[in-house]
């Protein structure tokens, strides 16, 4: 008989914590949700305090009867599903299964799956928080309601089988909102000037930009003005006017949150959220590493903090200083949004010593990319900075200003690691500009006026969506990956090269939500509501009391 019972979601994480703990523990997995509102009707009781009607989940039956002779057995059940809410939830409908058995039913979280923290986490179980409980049953029960009453609106104007929800809908209606925004964009005409000049010693030449006349900022806007400005320099001298040397400094990335993950793997690695929070999961579960058997290479992968824990820095500080020198170390700390939920660590490794290249062929190639990424930017993070030396000139053509800017790196700092990524295309580095010195005159080259248009807003990537949810506070690190694979799987937007684009039937779709359910699909409703979510988790807010007025008008159909 095990004297003690410890259930969690996966079979993987299962076989990773077996080890470290004792002989006496048994670990099963509960294959994630055991029980959930039913498929075949809403399941909310609408008029009594929305109370939401659970149900085994079909197919679950003999798992629940394992589960419940296995804690008959056990002196104490120990439930370590993951570290947030929807963990919470799964906890709480375990002890609810297995409630002849409550009295003993405990509660342990840990945010990496390393013995350390498994152990240290069986040593100090608690109570289920029932906030946290409240607070992911709270989405669920809204988003069923509105999924209920919006779904046949389509069904009815559209076609039967069609489905909407509440932060889907208002992710869709961004991609429609900024299709419609590239359709009706007028494009601006401008200008720019470069002018090829040459330093006449050194022969050395250099490219400067046109600013304006007279030091201040002018824009170029037609043929004729720009004209004009030629006709006005043909015979201009070309005057160097002032000459700034200086220093910059460019700091590293905070390690990973969730959506950080999501963009730069999505930008760097080709990886859509899906897959990246996939090959995530089997990091943080368990990769199996020849004399270590099954190691969590990552701590918990949903997180929106920045924040790291004391023992991990001082393990990135020893790699850091025994791997590049004291010189590129720099202990770092990084603010956290006031929005995140700030109860566990950014994603970072769980073994400093596990390199990446070390552990490569245990790996398979996506965990291999995804889990150096993770790496590298996380020792990147308490790294020093990178130092250049930059020169800023401002040259003066018979009253017209033209500028020129440039910069060698000095020290590499964290950027021997790791660079961050960008969902615009990088530029190439410049180089230092050859010495100049103030009242020198300059040889001109050749002037080269470029016509250009100005340009619509960029269709949205799956970056930077993620990125724009973020910013909006629309949804959780949790459903960022989910709401974009289900809209892509209904067909409601479509990907082309990274881009995404609605569909037709996207676009219908969006057009009537939004015309019968206004106060339902709009960012700032979406927005409210996840706050209203923290509040429940916070204690500030009782499940009861979200918004009911909107709950109300939604489920009466209006």
């Amino acid at each position: 008989m095990a004297d003690k019972l410890v259930i969690v979601e996966s079979p993987a994480k299962a076989n990773t914590i077996k080890k470290f703990l004792g002989g006496s523990t048994k670990v099963l997995a509960s294959m994630g949700h055991i029980r959930d509102l039913p498929k075949s009707k809403m399941g909310i009781d609408i008029e009594h305090d929305f109370e939401p009607q659970y149900i085994n989940i079909r197919g679950k039956g003999d798992l629940i009867k394992s589960l419940k002779q296995e804690a008959k057995k056990a002196k104490k059940i120990y439930i370590a599903t993951d570290p947030d809410r929807e963990g919470e939830a799964i906890a709480w409908h375990l002890a609810t299964i297995l409630k002849e058995e409550e009295k003993k039913v405990t509660r342990v979280t840990f945010n990496e799956i390393t013995k350390g923290a498994v152990q240290k986490a069986i040593k100090e179980p608690r109570d289920i928080d029932i906030n946290l409980v409240d607070a992911q049953q709270a989405r669920r029960v809204l988003d069923r309601i509105v999924g209920y009453k919006m779904s046949p609106v389509l069904w009815k104007k559209v076609k039967r089988g069609l489905s909407a929800g509440r932060v889907q809908s208002v992710a869709v209606k961004l991609i429609v909102d900024r299709e419609e925004e590239i359709e009706n964009f007028v494009p601006e005409e401008y200008w720019n000037l470069y002018a090829n000049l040459q330093e006449t010693e050194s022969k050395k030449e250099f490219e400067a930009r046109f600013y304006g006349k007279n030091g201040k900022k002018q824009e170029i806007h037609s043929e004729e003005e720009i004209n004009q400005i030629l006709k006005d320099l043909k015979q201009a001298k070309y005057i160097v006017n002032e000459v700034k040397k200086g220093e910059k400094k460019r700091n590293p990335a905070p390690p990973f949150t969730t959506s950080t993950m999501q963009q730069e793997a999505s930008r760097k690695l080709g990886f859509t959220l899906k897959k990246t929070m996939s090959v995530a999961q089997g990091l943080y579960e368990g990769v199996k590493i020849p004399e270590k058997g099954s190691v969590g290479l990552i701590t918990y992968m949903r997180t929106d903090s920045t924040r790291i824990s004391e023992e991990a820095r001082a393990t990135a500080k020893g790699h850091i200083v025994a791997t590049y020198g004291e010189k590129y170390y720099e202990n770092r700390y990084y603010k956290t949004s006031k929005e995140a939920q700030d109860a566990h660590e950014a994603i970072r490794p769980t073994y400093a010593d596990l390199e990446p290249d070390h552990i490569k062929d245990y790996l398979t190639k996506d965990q291999y990319k995804l889990y150096k990424l993770i790496y590298n930017r996380f020792m990147a993070s308490q790294m020093t900075a990178a130092i250049y030396d930059t020169m800023a000139v401002s040259i003066d053509a018979n009253g017209y200003t033209f500028k020129a800017n440039g910069q060698m790196i000095k020290f590499k700092g964290f950027m021997t690691l790791y660079v961050e990524g960008t969902d615009q295309k990088e530029q190439e580095e410049e180089g230092l500009l050859p010495e100049l010195k103030e009242k020198q005159e300059l040889k001109l080259k050749k002037l080269n006026p470029k016509q250009s248009f100005t340009e619509p807003p960029p269709r949205y990537t799956e970056a930077s969506l993620v990125k724009a949810l973020e910013e909006k506070e629309i949804g959780r690190p949790s459903t960022y990956s989910p709401t974009i694979t289900t809209i892509l799987e209904r067909r409601y937007i479509e990907k082309v090269q990274k881009q995404l684009w609605p569909t037709e039937l996207g676009k219908i779709v969006n057009k009537l939500l939004t015309e019968n359910f206004t106060d339902v699909i709009n960012v700032e409703f979406t927005a409210k509501m996840e706050n209203e979510f923290d509040e429940i988790a916070n204690r500030k807010r009782r499940m009861e009391k979200i918004d009911s007025r909107v709950l109300w008008t939604v489920s009466e159909g209006n």
